[in-house]
């Protein structure tokens, strides 16, 4: 079982055990009450560069606040697809899993490198430092991801699908 398991599967199990439950309660706050989840730290430099730059109404920012959390949620369903795939050692060894993983991560990036370069606009270094950590944990899984070569096919062994036999 430890002998199955690929660096890049094992590296994004440890990026969903952290983004799953932070960006979840995040994207929560922001549904729950969306200025005021808006101007929290993990958001704040979303917040202050629509205030500062794009001028927008109230009922705007709450739109804005909701697309943000819809994207923070999409993420976690594609980690948690992941997750449900990982789990399957023939989906695990032969590298299935990784889509999942890849879209998550490339939206994830996205989010995460636009908020790095708010934070950088409006002067919020907390912000950009959890921005710029957040990004760089997902540009090292899929640069993990991009470095790995596929398991080898074992012989003897039938790809997922397949049958040994044929009729």
């Amino acid at each position: 079982m430890a002998g199955n398991w690929r660096i890049s599967s094992f590296n994004g199990v440890l990026l969903a055990a952290y983004f799953i439950p932070v960006w979840t309660i995040t994207a929560f706050n922001i549904i729950v009450s969306p200025i005021h989840g808006l101007y929290q730290r993990p958001n704040i430099s979303l917040a202050l560069f629509v205030s500062d730059h794009l001028q927008l109404s109230g009922l705007s920012t709450v739109r804005v606040a909701w697309l943000l959390a819809l994207g923070r949620m999409t993420v976690v369903a594609f980690l948690a697809a992941f997750l449900v795939f990982v789990s399957r050692a023939s989906l695990r060894r032969s590298g299935g899993c990784d889509e999942a993983l890849g879209i998550a991560l490339a939206l994830g990036s996205v989010m995460s490198f636009a908020g790095v370069v708010m934070a950088s606009q409006v002067g919020e270094t907390a912000a950009l430092r959890l921005h710029a950590a957040e990004l760089l944990m997902m540009l090292g899984t899929a640069i993990v991801m991009l470095v790995e070569r596929p398991a080898p096919p074992q012989a003897g062994v039938a790809p997922a699908g397949l049958s040994l036999q044929q009729s």
